[in-house]
């Protein structure tokens, strides 16, 4: 298959970036692909896994001729990165994230650059709770979700190679308006992911060990063993969201603590059965 894009600058030699720059290279997606990072350490772990052909410290000049720029940084610094690259981007530069908030980057972009505009947020639904490019592999994202950002402002010929993009390298695409997806993830990942590390805090408060842990604490708190600085900074971008999702959490809590209080079994069943189907209803 023909190249979609000649030279790609990934900024951010993590998890994600990493896995990309594997996942373009297999897919023939790219015909040069350069990584930037703030050490040097990382870059050498991204060369020797074939992630980058070439690594560098020096963003802006990296960025110089790139057709693609994917910035797959913390969600606190895609805006600040968004703002040192955009003098350094030509006519032909495209430009992506990768973060799990969308809203307030989006919006800082719609701001600072003109449109059409060639920056388009994405959040690809694929990850670990491992990090570094130690644990990359070239088919992470194959069989996930890449949510993609459905603005009017955006460059149509920009959008469509992003399309092309993902599902090149194995996601399905689904677009999204930014404040929709910040307040839809907010539910179905970092409260969630919020919830994990509550619930890991108070088994560990109570002394519980691996003898007393069944399948059910191990599938709900593995998302808790993610790196807390990027988890940190997604809540932070998404505070209003998260905040009313927790709301919405508590007032369910309160409602099986004033069940479980009266013991009131016709109560209790019903909130199991309530979430048993809304589960349902949320997969189908």
């Amino acid at each position: 298959m023909e190249p979609i894009f000649n030279r790609v600058v990934i900024v951010g030699a993590g998890l994600l970036g990493a896995s990309l720059g594997l996942a373009l290279q297999k897919q023939g997606a790219a015909q040069a692909v350069i990584g930037v990072g703030r050490r040097q350490s990382s870059l050498d772990t991204a060369l020797a896994r074939g992630a980058i052909q070439e690594g560098s410290l020096d963003l802006a000049t990296a960025a110089n001729d790139a057709d693609l720029i994917v910035i797959a940084t913390p969600a606190s610094t895609v805006r600040p990165t968004l703002d040192q690259i955009q003098a350094r981007c030509s006519e032909k530069t495209i430009v992506i994230d990768v973060a799990s908030t969308k809203a307030d980057i989006c919006a800082h972009a719609a701001r600072q650059w003109t449109a059409p505009r060639r920056f388009i947020g994405c959040h690809p639904m694929a990850g670990s709770e491992k990090s570094g490019p130690e644990h990359a592999t070239a088919n992470l994202y194959e069989g996930s979700v890449c949510l993609i950002e459905d603005t009017p402002d955006l460059d149509p010929a920009a959008l469509s190679q992003v399309h092309a993009l993902w599902k090149r390298v194995g996601a399905r695409v689904v677009s999204v308006e930014p404040e929709l997806h910040d307040a839809l993830l907010a539910r179905t990942s970092h409260v969630p992911h919020i919830m994990a590390s509550v619930l890991a805090l108070s088994a560990a408060q109570k002394g519980a060990t691996s003898d007393v842990v069944g399948n059910g604490f191990r599938d709900m708190t593995r998302v808790a063993a993610g790196s807390p600085e990027m988890w940190r900074d997604i809540v932070l971008t998404n505070r209003e969201a998260i905040s009313e999702g927790l709301n919405d959490i508590k007032q369910h809590l309160d409602a099986f603590l004033d069940a479980l209080a009266a013991g009131d079994d016709v109560a209790l069943t019903a909130l199991f059965e309530g979430g048993k189907k809304a589960r349902q209803k949320v997969l189908s």
